[in-house]
Formats: structure tokens, C-alpha cells, sequence
């Protein structure tokens, strides 16, 4: 089959990879529908980590169900699937209590690579979820949102305790923040507050329920939102960054009593105890366990009540994934769709 491989900061290539196999009888094979750029990706991308050069690349995927070993039972062939980022069983205690990506028997889908024709998806029965029939071409690009930008945006919102009468933060304008956006609206938030410089996003984050943008960093975003928010801060705020400054500008835009939510992939993040104790903050994230919300995500797409599709912005061919990282890189698109 083809797929991306990273062979080096800033060198993706598609490429012949080895056919996926039936490997444990907890397995599946879909054949990918469409898959796409996320940015975490960019990280090993722009050389800032490690990822064991030549590596597979790729977690969020969409599928038809190929083939599934002898012990899968809520899955067959010929179903239109959405997986989530980790593979997880779905059944130790850390799944049952909704943590499904701290699981016990956790596989990254990262490790196997879905930016591909086809992929083996562990743990099938606690990571897959069948759609209703097969999808109309217009809810693709949603469904495939859900394996991970706005399941990890909803998780921002649910840890952000987001909802009716709250004033809720979104720091970063990337897919994960827009998606938090959608979800704050969704779960009635009286005012939505997007921190953004880019006009384009600007605009999206609107059409999904941004009451405000704020164009200010650092320390004069913060006053803007203390400003725009009698001085007391919000009571939600979403870090879908995960740098130092997004995270101090997150904890500084939060009331006392109030929540972070923070799902920014963190890298070389540290906060000052000192600091941390006196904001009297709930802070609570991580990286999302977005097969606990599947279920109810499909469901909204599917009956069109919500339509995240709309953070693809470019939509290329999986033999054009290198061109793809690069207009993300140079932040030309949002998120970009890649169709095997």
C-alpha cells in the first residue's frame, strides 16, 4: 500500500509500505476513506521531537471495515467506521470511567500510521464505532473531525466545565480550538471569547459560536480579557496550544473557582507553584479520551446538527501528503484532508 513516512524534519514521503495484517484476534483492517495532517503532526515535522526516523505518519482516520480478527464482534466487514487517536479496550476501569485514552492496553494509532491506504486498528472492539449506514460524501470530512479535533476540543470544553451562563477563553485558533469553540456553543456557553490573529479563522470560529475575538498575546491578551470581563477573568478557559505561553496566558485569563481545560499537545510546559496556588484554578487535560464521546459525536453529525468538517480547509491527495504538511507548516491551511 502507500502511505507517509517521515524520514526527517521537514521530509514526508509517500511511499510503498507494507499491507497491514491480522496480528491479534482483538485486530482489524479498514481500507481508509480519508485521513488527515493534524498539528501535532508539525512537531516532529519541524524537527522539535523525536519520532524515530523513517516513521509511519498519521492517527485520525475514517474507514470501511476490510477484515477483523476471530475475538471482534461490534465491528464487520463492509461498515464505515471512526476510530479515535489511541486504541483502547473499553472495558479496564480507567475506560469504564470515560479515560479511555489512559487505558491500560492503550495502543497510539501514531505507532501504526493512518495517513494511508489502509491501516490495522488494535483493539477494534473498544476503538471502533459503525456509523449508521454508510455516510453521504458531505459528512466525511466531519466524521473524520471526530477521531480526534473535535473529540479533543469537546474534552477542552467538558474540562473547562463549559455551559450556560459561563464566559468561556479559547486560546489557540487551530482546529482543536475551533472545535473547542463548536463545543463551548454546543454546550450553551452565554459567551464564547476566540484568541486569534488570523482573519480566516477568525471568521470560522465565528460561524461556530464565537461571540468575541481577541487579537492580543501574552500579557495584553490577558488585560483584554480581564476587560472583557469586569476585571474577574472567564469562568472557562480552553489551551488548545500547548506552549508555555499559551499556558500561562490560560491560567491568567481564569477567574478563581474557574477551569482550565487544557488539550494543547504541551511541550517543555512548566508552572510556577506559587503562582498555580494562588489562581485558584480547576486545571484538568490531558491528551483526549475522544472514544468516550464518539458515540454522541457521530450522532450530532449524522443528524447534521453539527458540522466540524468545515476546519478542512484543503483537501489533497494522500500523494500530495508532503505538500500538505507544508501548508500547515507555513499555516496556509487549518487542517488538511487527505483522500487514499
Amino acid at each position: 500500500m502507500r502511505g507517509a513516512v517521515l524520514h526527517g524534519p521537514g521530509d514526508v514521503r509517500v511511499e510503498e509500505r507494507r499491507d497491514p495484517e491480522i496480528v491479534a484476534p482483538t485486530d482489524a483492517i479498514i481500507r481508509l476513506t480519508a485521513a488527515c495532517v493534524c498539528g501535532s503532526d508539525l512537531w516532529p515535522y519541524r524537527g522539535l521531537e523525536e519520532n524515530g526516523d523513517p516513521a509511519p505518519m498519521g492517527h485520525e482516520y475514517v474507514g470501511v471495515v476490510e477484515e477483523v480478527g476471530p475475538e471482534v464482534t461490534t465491528v464487520r466487514p463492509g461498515q464505515f467506521v471512526v476510530g479515535s487517536f489511541w486504541a483502547s479496550d473499553n472495558t479496564c476501569e480507567i475506560c469504564r470511567a470515560g479515560y479511555q485514552s489512559g487505558c491500560v492496553n492503550r495502543v497510539l494509532m501514531a505507532s501504526i500510521g493512518t495517513q494511508a491506504q489502509f491501516a490495522r486498528i488494535p483493539l477494534a472492539d473498544g476503538t471502533l464505532v459503525a456509523t449508521p449506514g454508510m455516510p453521504e460524501p458531505e459528512l466525511i470530512p466531519s466524521l473524520l473531525a471526530a477521531s480526534d479535533v473535535l473529540g479533543t476540543g469537546w474534552f477542552g470544553a467538558v474540562a473547562a466545565a463549559a455551559g450556560p451562563g459561563k464566559t468561556v477563553v479559547v486560546v489557540g485558533d487551530g482546529a482543536v480550538g475551533l472545535c473547542g469553540v463548536l463545543a463551548a456553543r454546543h454546550f450553551g456557553a452565554e459567551r464564547i471569547i476566540a484568541m486569534s490573529r488570523h482573519e480566516s479563522r477568525q471568521e470560522l470560529a465565528r460561524r461556530f459560536g464565537a461571540t468575541d475575538i481577541v487579537t492580543e498575546r501574552g500579557d495584553e491578551g490577558v488585560a483584554r480579557i480581564m476587560e472583557l470581563t469586569n476585571g474577574l477573568g472567564a469562568h472557562s478557559v480552553i489551551e488548545a496550544v500547548g506552549t508555555q505561553s499559551s499556558m500561562t496566558q490560560a491560567m491568567r485569563s481564569t477567574r478563581p473557582g474557574g477551569h482550565i481545560g487544557f488539550v494543547g499537545y504541551a511541550h517543555d510546559v512548566a508552572l510556577p507553584g506559587d503562582e498555580l496556588f494562588f489562581s485558584l484554578v480547576h486545571l484538568h487535560g490531558g491528551p483526549a479520551p475522544v472514544r468516550e464521546y464518539l458515540p454522541e459525536l457521530i450522532d450530532l453529525i449524522w443528524r447534521r446538527v453539527i458540522d466540524p468538517g468545515q476546519v478542512f480547509d484543503l483537501t489533497l491527495p494522500l500523494e500530495q501528503a508532503a505538500e500538505g504538511y507544508r501548508a500547515m507548516d507555513e499555516r496556509r491551511a487549518v487542517k488538511v484532508l487527505l483522500t487514499p
